[in-house]
């Protein structure tokens, strides 16, 4: 008899099920139920391949709910969902609901994009798959999907294909999206999704909203006239997440899921109690100097940051005058931490707070927060972006003398090259200007106060005090800093245990010989000679060099072997940090994934293996079994694994409460040791629970972690459900990590400032710090040289707070001077780069595969500025065309109509597009060599990188030459 239970929850997927059918992608997550019979899953793939997604997800759902019901049916679909990709409806069964407002904002959002797709189709859609995948918009698999769709059916059919996938994701995916279309410079549809046309009319021209709500400028999806919503004033003050991001989950309140933001904000404000130290540091800042704050990590600065808010909005409140305040992070998990952690809890009586993460337009706007707001906490990049708009005349834009005080959290980072540096370019131009207004007794532009907080300038690589020095005075300049404050007083510091951990060499590494090995025929068969041990760091540029160079002379022998070279390099480094199977895992991979590459039966044409390509992986397969052998014998792993193992037990089993990090370098790694100890019994026994973070950005072979996965096992490591943290880079610098009582370096160090940072992690009484060495990593020399700098930029700094104000400020002016004029050379050279002036003819295009020559610039078109074509008659002779039978849309006047390859080695070359009525060769940049003036362009893989300017497609001319050629044709046969 059927329980209660699942009676329940078969109600629950029937009130569900139209929701469900549109959210669900049926063959992501067909193949994770294991209570369907195969024969069953085949039909309702086929009804998928005929019918589409919706109708076969109800299909899906009737043999979900079908009785007799297995044991854990109900989890085992939500798991499905979940693992599948499907998270918004994996919540809905979970009763997540997201608020009626925030659903209906994301149906319009889907609408609207439904209503674009003509549009849309024309992106660029290998940019802005890959860039949808590093932002967690697509998995893996749907990556690799849409990149198949792209080869077989062509860019239009591709970007259809990603659309139809993003859309099932969670709210929040379509202001992700608005970012990468930003990021990928698809400028035209990101002003048509957001409404930033010449015609759009201004803020002032919108209509008042009514009565109890607040006009907002803020693009809405629900159509194209008019893209304007309402906010209610209540939802303000209740300090709603109007920019929830994918990273950020949305929700309607604040956007944390477990509500403690919402806690937060209805919990009694605090008290700011602030030590003598910190007092003495905010000193002149609170007198409206601009100062860079430089605490150790764990000192408190960002409480410093918040004193320093209150009282400056205390002090022009009470003389009447503006006041706005903008906190500036480099991380948007940093957005979220300083707004729940610290901002809101002690100002949230007396000022309105809000945090603005990724740039949205779906809601209200930035300039209307930053209007409506006293204290407004945000990325970066969000005000730059609107610096930008008012520089250009636009009415949705922010000036700089809107606000009243920046800060900048992490200030190290104000150099060039940097956003932070960007805006406070901006702002040392507009200061210089200001003194010529004084002097022609003009009335100057008021600017805002600036507090740069930091845990360490660092030196800059510097070698000499002199040169440390200057470093940090070039930051105290970009920032217009009038002192740089640290403290005095050493009684509140805390000296931390370092232990440096040596290890021996293996005395015997069997599986690193069969590498090194296989590495030297390499070598042979390439006629390259390696000058540095084989494996270490200098090996490894060595090698990066040969590569580039290659492919600048178009030596396919050298540039093939260079890259395998690198990942034979990349094993070595793995077995010498963790375990010998993990080597081999990644290095088999990598091998499959390249006879992927170079096998098509489905072709008639097989795709050309070279001579040097064969030798390669017939070397690899030659000795696969052997390194696969001895990857499995425990009596060769290296001595840094056991000195790491004996370092973690030593600290789970000295302490009560154990609670660390192990800093590890690369995002394969973290995750092989995070494997590594969850499958080793003796740390379960000890009550070992870990769990790994790496970064957010793509790479080819690792899957990038999302803002809300970071978020999600910190929010764990915080709780003590998890207690050890295998971390990357990611974890050293800015983020909230709860106090740990050991930190662990294992064969990681880069500079100073993250040695600095990574030492603040161990916040704890008797917290240790350790570094572990690892064979080729140089960690235990590396980090004597961080000590030293250390050393050195404490004393630099000590002089420079001894430099007598003059002296000091002239110094500042000079180095902000220098900026102002390096700026100013930078600016003139991108506007020459940017003029696209050169003759066609100068620039020659061959396969990047096989290096044959192809066509110049002079036969290559564009049409609608935007597609470059080749449709000389010699060009035709030279590729062969696969056909897409299964091809079935028309879109506007043009469609993918297959690909074309090289018909010498069968390297794809761009797809084949009908043209009203005309089949035109469409190329892709990136799979040629492209040589201007006999110098190849080093990594061009847009045709923006191509200083080219294409004549446009003569539609007309091109069909006349056609229909001549035809009746020459028929005349011939007369």
């Amino acid at each position: 008899m059927e329980s209660e239970t699942d009676e329940m929850r078969e109600s629950l997927i029937d009130c569900l099920r139209p929701r469900l059918k549109e959210l669900i992608v049926v063959d992501r997550v067909l193949d994770l139920i294991d209570f369907i019979e195969n024969e069953q899953k085949e039909r309702i793939r086929q009804k998928a391949r005929n019918d589409g997604d919706i109708s076969a997800a109800d299909s899906l759902i009737n043999a979900v709910v079908q009785k007799p019901h297995t044991p854990g049916w109900f989890t085992a679909f939500v798991d499905a969902l979940n693992n599948g990709g499907c998270k918004f409806a994996a919540d809905y069964m979970q009763l997540n609901l997201p608020t009626p407002e925030v659903e209906a904002e994301n149906e319009n959002c889907v609408r609207f994009i439904h209503l674009l797709i003509p549009s849309l189709a024309d992106m660029g859609t290998d940019q802005v798959c890959a860039d949808c995948f590093s932002k967690g918009l697509l998995t893996i698999d749907e990556r690799d999907r849409i990149m198949a769709e792209i080869g077989n059916r062509g860019s239009r059919s591709g970007a259809r294909e990603l659309l139809r996938r993003i859309i099932k994701c969670p709210p929040g995916w379509y202001s992700t999206f608005l970012q990468v279309l930003k990021d990928t410079e698809h400028d035209v549809l990101y002003n048509e999704l957001t409404g930033n046309e010449d015609k759009k009319p201004s803020l002032k021209d919108k209509p008042k909203a009514t009565t109890g709500e607040s006009p907002a400028s803020a693009e809405s999806c629900d159509g194209t006239e008019s893209r304007e919503i309402t906010v209610n004033e209540q939802t303000m003050d209740q300090s709603t997440d109007l920019y929830a991001g994918n990273e950020l989950p949305s929700n309607s309140e604040p956007s944390q899921p477990d509500g403690s933001a919402l806690e937060v904000a209805r919990s009694p404000e605090k008290e700011i109690i602030l030590r003598d130290y910190q007092m003495e540091v905010a000193g002149p800042a609170l007198e409206g100097k601009n100062i860079i704050v430089c605490l150790p990590t764990g000192s408190g600065k960002t409480r410093v940051a918040v004193y320093i808010t209150k009282e400056h909005l205390d002090r022009r409140k009470a003389e009447g005058k503006p006041r706005k305040v903008i906190v500036l992070v480099n991380k948007v998990p940093l957005v979220e931490q300083h707004y729940s952690a610290e901002f809101l809890p002690f100002l949230k009586n007396k000022y309105k707070v809000e945090r603005v993460s990724g740039d949205s337009q779906l809601k209200i706007s930035f300039t209307e927060i930053v209007k409506k707001n006293d204290i407004i906490i945000c990325t970066a990049q969000i005000l730059e972006n609107y610096l930008e708009r008012a520089n250009g005349g636009e009415d949705e834009g922010v000036n700089l003398s809107d606000l009243t005080l920046i800060i900048i959290d992490e200030c190290h980072h104000t150099q060039k090259g940097g956003v932070y540096n960007h805006i406070m370019m901006r702002y040392l131009k507009q200061k210089h200007k200001n003194k010529r207004l004084i002097k022609e007794q003009k009335e100057p532009v008021p600017l805002p106060q600036i507090l740069g907080l930091t845990a360490s300038p660092g030196v800059g690589g510097a070698t000499k005090m002199e040169k440390a020095e200057e470093h940090i005075l070039r930051i105290c300049a970009n920032l217009d800093a009038s002192r740089i404050m640290t403290r005095s007083h050493e009684e509140f510091k805390k000296e931390q245990r370092k232990i440096i951990v040596s290890v021996e060499d293996r005395r015997e590494d069997p599986f690193g010989d069969v590498i090194k090995k296989i590495m030297t025929a390499i070598h042979n068969h390439a006629e390259l000679t390696p000058t540095c041990d084989l494996g270490s760091q200098n090996y490894e540029q060595w090698v990066v060099q040969k590569e580039r160079q290659a492919a600048k002379d178009e030596n396919q022998k050298v540039r093939v072997c260079a890259e395998h070279l690198r990942q034979y390099s990349e094993s070595l480094n793995l077995s010498n940090t963790i375990r010998m199977q993990d080597a081999f895992s990644f290095l088999n991979k990598y091998y499959e994934e390249e006879m992927k590459k170079k096998t098509a039966p489905e072709e008639e044409h097989k795709i050309q293996i070279t001579d040097t390509e064969r030798f390669l992986f017939n070397l690899f397969k030659d000795n696969k079994k052997e390194l696969e052998t001895l990857a499995k014998n425990p009596e060769y792993e290296n001595d840094s694994l056991s000195k790491l193992r004996t370092k973690i037990l030593h600290e789970f089993s000295s302490r009560d409460e154990a609670r660390g990090i192990v800093f590890i370098k690369t995002r394969r790694s973290a995750i092989a040791l995070n494997q590594w100890i969850q499958e080793n019994p003796k740390f379960a026994d000890i009550g070992v629970k870990s769990a790994y973070v790496i970064g957010g950005g793509d790479q080819s072979v690792v899957k990038p972690m999302t803002s809300a996965e970071q978020k999600d096992v910190l929010k764990k490591f915080g709780k003590g459900q998890v207690n050890l943290l295998i971390a990357t880079t990611v974890a050293e610098e800015g983020l909230d990590i709860p106090a740990c009582n050991f930190v662990i370096r294992y064969g990681l160090v880069t500079n100073e400032i993250a040695m600095i940072q990574a030492q603040g992690r161990g916040r704890a009484e008797d917290s240790s710090y350790t570094l572990v060495e690892v064979k080729n990593s140089g960690v235990a020399e590396k980090e004597c040289v961080n000590e030293y700098r250390k050393n050195m930029m404490n004393k630099a700094i000590q002089k420079i707070k001894l430099l007598n104000q003059a002296a000091y400020e002239k110094r500042i002016t000079e180095f902000q001077i220098q900026a102002i004029m390096e700026e100013k050379v930078r600016m003139t050279k991108k506007k020459q780069k940017d003029i696209k002036n050169e003759s066609p003819s100068n620039v020659k295009f061959s396969c990047r595969s096989c290096s044959e020559p192809i066509c110049t610039g002079d036969d290559i078109q564009i049409i609608e500025n935007m597609h470059r074509v080749n449709v000389t008659p010699q060009f035709r002779k030279l590729y062969i065309q696969r056909e897409n039978t299964t091809l079935q849309e028309r879109l506007l006047d043009y469609e993918t109509n297959g690909f074309i390859a090289c018909k010498n080695c069968g390297q794809r070359w761009g797809s084949m597009m009908m043209y009203k009525g005309i089949e035109c060769p469409c190329l892709d940049v990136k799979n040629f060599v492209v040589n201007l003036n006999g110098k190849k362009i080093s990594k061009c893989t847009k045709w923006n990188e191509v200083p080219i300017k294409f004549s446009a497609f003569d539609y007309a001319e091109h069909a006349s030459n056609m229909t001549m050629s035809d009746n020459s044709d028929d005349d011939e046969t007369m």
